[in-house]
């Protein structure tokens, strides 16, 4: 079954893989009896529905989440129940593929314009003028 993440994206359900882990989170004594955490790995390297320049950005952008078996783990402990944290981990995984299929935009260096130049220098040269007025000494 394929999960719909944006009009154009979507990745099958096969690649997600969910286990549950007692949490470090909140919950108090229940916290210790629990799997309420959620680890998310993400077959990047599996894939086959993504496009190739989205899963080159996202395994930049994935940073020290991204194993070298070229899997993505996202962990989700923020919540008391699992279902919550299930649903956190799949959105922060959602999230980072849709700024993954964001293409950057290439800075092109500029020039200074002409204009630009003769007014820092005439304000330069004002300066001066005033540092020099102010040292003259005519008393």
């Amino acid at each position: 079954m394929l999960i719909r993440i944006s009009r154009t994206l979507q990745i099958d359900e096969r690649d997600l893989e969910e286990s549950f882990v007692t949490g470090s989170g909140p919950g108090g004594q229940n916290v210790n009896k629990v799997a309420s955490a959620v680890l998310l790995r993400f077959n990047l390297v599996g894939n086959t529905t993504l496009p190739e320049h989205v899963k080159l950005r996202l395994g930049t952008l994935a940073g020290r989440r991204l194993t070298l078996e070229g899997v993505i783990n996202i962990q989700a402990e923020q919540f008391r129940d699992q279902p919550r944290n299930r649903e956190d981990a799949r959105e922060r995984l959602f999230a980072l593929i849709r700024e993954a299929a964001i293409i950057p935009k290439i800075r092109r260096p500029t020039k200074p314009t002409k204009g630009s130049k003769t007014r820092r220098l005439e304000a330069k040269s004002q300066r001066g003028d005033v540092k020099r007025l102010r040292s003259s000494k005519d008393y």
